[in-house]
């Protein structure tokens, strides 16, 4: 079903245009009817957080322009910085080779994670041990 829709969509050249819904409807969600979504920050690349959207989520992400992400704990929709303030413009919204989790290129207004901090992967991890980390 969807992994041969993006199998046979490889070879397409740059630029090719498929309608957003069809394109959309062939996104794989997992058992949950979600999909994982990165947020980068769209200047600097900063990898700024990972949350869930379902396909609900997903319409609202691109019709609002604003990241609308599903709650797994709230079992509901939240638009980032909604409370905080902290929110999160849509620059571009992209999807893998296999349809199967998103990256969405943001403008990020305050910090991304709920702690305050710029982004939410600031634990760095080696060989020495867990350490937090700008």
């Amino acid at each position: 079903m969807s992994q041969s829709f993006f199998k046979a969509l490889e070879n397409n050249p740059d630029g090719h245009l498929i309608d957003r819904h069809t394109l959309l409807g062939e996104v794989v969600y997992n058992a949950d009817g979600l999909i994982p979504v990165i947020a980068q920050e769209h200047e600097s690349g900063e990898v700024l957080m990972m949350a869930w959207m379902n396909a609900k989520a997903l319409e609202r992400t691109i019709d609002s322009g604003r990241m609308t992400y599903w709650s797994r704990s709230r079992q509901s929709f939240w638009v980032k910085g909604e409370s905080s303030g902290n929110t999160q413009e849509v620059v571009e919204v992209r999807l893998d080779c296999d349809g199967d989790a998103l990256l969405c290129r943001v403008r990020q207004k305050g910090g991304a994670c709920h702690t305050g901090r710029s982004n939410c992967f600031y634990w760095k991890v080696d060989e020495k041990g867990a350490e937090l980390s700008p």
